[in-house]
């Protein structure tokens, strides 16, 4: 079993920056890909950032390309969501999930999902 617990979400103004984080806990969490993914009312969980588990590998989502940046700290056992330029159509729900395959985590099936920490970003 691994436990997530997300924090860092909150309220932020168009053009501004937030950065999430997501603390892994359990059996061998520092083993999986990790991944950050959000959902907005009436939509689908979509994939915003996954990182495999040296780092080495990252997958984003097109809309953040270029303002979104994930890393990991395996000796923390934690994820971060640096995001910047941080606009309207970001605000959702973010979770994240760990997965011990990368290549399906960016399908945003992960294996274990936190609870999930709100973005709202106001124009």
């Amino acid at each position: 079993q691994v436990q997530l617990v997300e924090s860092g979400g909150g309220l932020v103004q168009a053009g501004g920056s937030l950065r999430l984080s997501c603390a892994a806990s359990g059996r061998a969490s520092s083993s999986y890909a990790m991944g950050w993914f959000r959902q907005a009312p009436g939509k689908g969980r979509e994939a915003v950032a996954v990182i495999g588990v040296s780092g080495a590998y990252t997958h984003y989502a097109d809309s953040v390309k270029g303002r979104f940046t994930i890393s990991r700290d395996n000796g923390k056992n934690t994820v971060y969501l640096q995001m910047n330029s941080l606009k309207v159509e970001d605000t959702a729900v973010y979770y994240c999930a760990a997965g011990l395959s990368f290549v399906v985590l960016r399908t945003a099936k992960g294996d274990y999902w936190g609870q999930g920490t709100q973005v709202t970003v106001s124009s």
